[in-house]
């Protein structure tokens, strides 16, 4: 799995000019699924992400982590993670996660969060989405869970 996090003071998903989901301040996440992926992956990455130390603390420090701050996650699917640049101009997706695997995996993630973040938001698996950020820093981290190969 690998994830774009965004430090945010808010965020917001929009489909079809509605607003689907809202957060304040905490992280925004671009989450994608690579084939073979499972919860050992998405456990792994969503233990890092919210203990990671990326939120000022009273002396200006990064020494807090979103469970420090009681912050809010925006998680969005995005399969483009694994966009392979490599040869010719057009991207190649064959490493991303088909979308029914993928959205079980993305399901259980959101879900997980949901246990330990008191607000969780998420975008809509597979729709053209609009996101929308306030981004805090900005501080801009990549993510990625090893898997033994």
């Amino acid at each position: 799995m690998r994830a774009v996090i965004q430090r945010i003071d808010t965020s917001r998903v929009v489909v079809d000019g509605r607003e689907i989901s809202k957060t304040g301040k905490g992280l925004l996440v671009l989450l994608g699924v690579e084939k073979g992926d499972g919860k050992k992956e998405a456990d792994s990455l969503l233990d890092k992400m919210i203990h990671l130390r990326i939120f000022e603390d009273e002396h200006g420090k990064m020494n807090q982590s979103l469970l420090d701050i009681g912050g809010e996650l925006q998680i969005v699917s995005q399969f483009t993670l694994f966009a392979d640049c490599r040869k010719g101009r057009r991207p190649s997706f064959t490493a991303a996660a088909e979308p029914a695997e993928a959205r079980h995996l993305y399901d259980y993630f959101v879900n997980q969060a949901s246990e330990k973040i008191s607000k969780v938001g998420q975008g809509e698996f597979q729709a053209m989405m609009k996101v929308e950020l306030v981004n805090d820093g900005p501080v801009t981290i990549f993510l990625e869970s090893r898997k033994e190969r």
